[in-house]
């Protein structure tokens, strides 16, 4: 799995907006044939910002960055941010989906 996290920052004018304002390039990723999962969360301790979650299968990262969503989101995200996006980017090989945590395991 190639595993993404990324930190947004929107402008200040976009921050209540901003999960509309990039719903259609998350839909279109949500829907390549790679994505495993696309899920963006808002800070509790720093609300203007916004935490991206993705997970993507092994070989999917040359399709998804070449993809005309993601080719119009480097235009898009430029135009409504504050300041550019930090990001972690890591493969994990053979990995696929969630494991359950053992150690706060809920009966």
């Amino acid at each position: 799995m190639i595993l993404i996290n990324v930190k947004f920052t929107p402008l200040p004018e976009n921050v209540e907006s901003f999960p509309q304002i990039v719903a259609d390039f998350t839909n279109a990723t949500r829907a390549e044939d790679g994505c495993l999962f696309f899920e963006w969360y808002r800070s509790t301790e720093r609300p203007n910002e916004y935490i991206l979650v993705e997970g993507f299968k092994d070989d999917a990262a040359e399709a998804h960055v070449n993809s005309a969503h993601f080719k119009a989101a480097c235009e898009l995200f430029p135009t409504v941010l504050e300041k550019t996006p930090e990001i972690i980017n890591t493969l994990i090989e053979g990995k696929t989906e969630w494991d359950e945590m053992a150690e706060f395991k809920v009966n």
